[in-house]
């Protein structure tokens, strides 16, 4: 009977484990401590499959970032009407 409620269930657990004698946890106890220290982002399915893993993400959005402020710094400096000079 042990054996097919622990297959029902989904558990990976030994059989010399008793769940019934495990009492006093507190489920959430570490979450805000945690997630403190974490930024999580969930991705579309097309966009994971583009980044495989969280170094390809940070490589793209950094890439993304430096080019848009390359790009809107330019911008700020001609909308004061005047040309910098080259050289």
């Amino acid at each position: 009977m042990r054996k097919g409620l622990n297959k029902r269930r989904g558990d990976d657990l030994r059989p010399e484990y008793d769940l019934t004698r495990l009492k006093g946890g507190v489920r959430g106890k570490y979450y805000r401590r945690a997630m403190a220290g974490t930024n999580l982002v969930l991705l579309e399915p097309d966009v994971a499959r583009a980044f495989p893993d969280s170094d390809s993400v940070n490589r793209a959005l950094r890439l993304l970032h430096d080019v848009a402020t390359k790009s809107s710094g330019r911008a700020r400096k001609a909308s004061n009407g005047r040309r910098r000079a080259t050289g």
